[in-house]
């Protein structure tokens, strides 16, 4: 009997079931700790990429390029180019002063000027600026048989099926003949095509009286014609006091429909990457990382060895693959660009009285930040996985992997709506309203709606019967009534799960218990904190019974409740221990007696309750 008593009906020993949790808790607490510094080498190394110099570089170039007016003219810049007359007087006015500092603010020259103009008198105007042209062929559309008596020209939109290859104009420099596009060369999506590299290209000269005149023979000559889609203004600057590069692209497109649309990138970026002592600790963190995407991958093998195919059941296991697949195309990201860096770097600084093309290798540096933006992304999402030992944490995963069935639901109920106002909002507003222009800026745009930011007089004066009813049922519906919906969802859900927590049906929160364990025991051999002892438990006990008193129960109440608590810590201790209780596990002739007197006990209490109740009751009723 007493054998049987130690083994339980499935044949595993309480002393084996107990070491193999302890030994689980102790694994996953491992696993927290390791996961933690990898996090925190994660964040250093994200966060030494970014400089906060960049911003102020991008501000200061922004603003010299895009806001600068010309003499003259203070509403004409880069920003408000709405012609080819504008056009020119941007490259003949800001551009020029803006890339030409041929001096000190008091003509006194502080350095070689035949080296390299230095724009702000600190930043290093690296080789020459590149103006580049790509155009369309006539006849690359057809005009209706009512207007070719009116006209017999016809330029399409960009593409390259539609590109012009042909010389034109004078037919003499690189500006009038076309270049092919280099095969690893970027394209560029502008507002209404993508553009591909080559074209009619010219470079400026290191004189700014010689750009000038460049100039103004292209303006006389008119290099810019009926077919022209777009010109580009490349350039690239370098500050060695803060060790940056801003890569920079002015972009002049010219749409079918007529006028100018302007748009513009800067690019500051950390191409020379380890200067500084700093630098190089950086550099240690990567290789520390490195080390921990091997141990990782060590580990998630021998995962799917053990499980095989249930291995992919796990979310977390799925989001364990993704996280290893964006840390190694981080890895990759950062030696291809690393290797394009020194192989190129090095040409280009040589070739001053070129273009130096710094727009490739900003293009892959951009590309590396934006993938191990969301590395950091996904491994921070990753600590849910740790939050079974907090009770709060435990009840958020629980609320929305109960309810994910019903936001399902409500996600498709919710899109078939938002979908159809989106595309009666495009269909009613698209031709006069700029947020509603093209389907996907209609889906943003409700989006804004629902946030709060709208513009309800455009939509009014695009339609004055159809946009009023058009905002006031798309408030009405998804705002009023769907997402109210939805809060009820995680409302219901929510109560559910504190409900199912309040009567004991939740996980065990054993890691949560340990840590707070070992947290106290470090505090009292510390001496910050006093052991709680019997007379401590007593003291407590007496401070209830006490305030119990004041409150007006008798002596009978009071040691009810205190003989009901004492059942409740001896029976909570016996069955809701941290130790694992099989389902089949034995209970003695003493345990059921306990457990029947503390249900009569519970009985009785219920039944005073009810009594009172009804009394209640009873008065209410008389009162009425």
């Amino acid at each position: 009997m007493a054998e049987a008593s130690r083994w339980h009906l499935g044949g595993t020993p309480k002393h084996k079931l107990h070491y193999r949790e302890d030994v689980e808790i102790r694994t996953t607490l491992q696993e927290l700790l390791l996961y933690s510094i990898f996090l925190i080498n994660l964040c250093i190394l994200t966060f030494g990429m970014v400089n906060p110099h960049m911003y102020y570089l991008n501000k200061v170039m922004s603003s010299l390029f895009l806001d600068t007016s010309v003499a003259g003219e203070e509403r004409t810049n880069f920003k408000s180019i709405r012609s080819i007359t504008d056009f020119w007087k941007f490259m003949e006015g800001p551009l020029l002063d803006g890339l030409y500092w041929d001096s000190w603010y008091n003509n006194e020259n502080l350095y070689d000027l035949k080296n390299s103009s230095r724009i702000y008198y600190e930043n290093i105007l690296l080789g020459l600026p590149r103006v580049r042209q790509l155009k369309v062929r006539n006849g690359t559309c057809k005009v209706h048989s009512f207007f070719r008596s009116l006209m017999d020209e016809c330029y399409d939109k960009y593409t390259s099926k539609n590109e012009d290859t042909a010389d034109f104009g004078l037919k003499q420099h690189t500006e009038w003949k076309y270049s092919s596009p280099r095969t690893n060369s970027p394209w560029h999506w502008g507002f209404v095509g993508v553009y591909q590299n080559g074209g009619y290209i010219f470079t400026l000269s290191k004189s700014k009286s010689e750009t000038l005149n460049k100039f103004i023979n292209l303006r006389m000559n008119s290099w810019i014609t009926r077919g022209t889609r777009v010109i580009f203004i490349d350039f690239s600057v370098y500050n060695a006091n803060v060790n940056l590069f801003c890569i920079i692209r002015l972009v002049a497109e010219f749409p079918a429909t007529g006028g100018i649309l302007t748009s513009w990138q800067f690019y500051s970026v950390k191409l020379l990457r380890y200067v500084s002592f700093y630098d190089y600790f950086i550099a240690s963190c990567e290789i520390i990382f490195c080390i921990f995407i091997i141990v990782f991958t060590i580990q998630e093998i021998k995962k799917l060895k053990e499980f095989k195919f249930a291995y992919f059941k796990s979310i977390w296991n799925w989001l364990e693959l993704l996280l290893l697949v964006l840390c190694f195309s981080t890895v990759f990201f950062s030696l291809y660009s690393n290797m394009q860096i020194y192989r190129m770097i090095g040409r280009l600084l040589r070739n001053t009285e070129k273009y130096s093309d710094f727009y490739f290798l900003a293009y892959w540096h951009i590309y590396y930040n934006n993938i191990i933006a969301i590395t950091i992304f996904f491994a921070w999402i990753k600590i849910f996985k740790f939050i079974s030992f907090n009770k709060t944490m435990s009840q958020l995963s629980s609320t929305l992997s109960r309810c994910i069935k019903d936001i399902i639901g409500f996600a498709i109920m919710f899109f078939i709506i938002f979908f159809a106002y989106a595309q009666l909002g495009f269909l009613v507003f698209g031709s006069q309203v700029d947020d509603f222009s093209t389907f996907q800026n209609a889906i943003f745009t409700q989006f804004r709606i629902v946030l709060g930011d709208f513009n309800f007089a455009g939509i009014q004066q695009a339609n004055r019967i159809l946009g009023p009813i058009y905002f006031i049922t798309f408030i009405f519906f998804v705002f009023f009534v769907l997402l109210n919906m939805f809060l009820a969802i995680i409302n219901d859900t929510y109560s559910e799960v504190k409900a199912d927590y309040s009567i004991g049906r939740r996980p065990d929160f054993q890691l949560g218990k340990m840590i707070k364990k070992s947290y106290n025991n470090a505090l009292e051999k510390l001496k910050l904190k006093k052991p709680e002892t019997d007379e401590d438990k007593k003291r407590e006990n007496k401070d209830l019974a006490e305030k119990a008193r004041r409150e007006g129960f008798d002596e009978k109440e009071i040691q009810s409740a205190e003989q009901m608590k004492k059942w409740k810590e001896r029976l909570e201790k016996k069955y809701y221990s941290t130790e694992i209780q099989d389902d089949y596990q034995t209970v003695t002739q003493q345990e059921f007696r306990d457990l029947f007197l503390y249900a009569v006990e519970l009985e009785k209490e219920l039944h005073y309750v009810s009594l009172k109740l009804n009394r209640v009751m009873r008065k209410v009723s008389a009162l009425q």
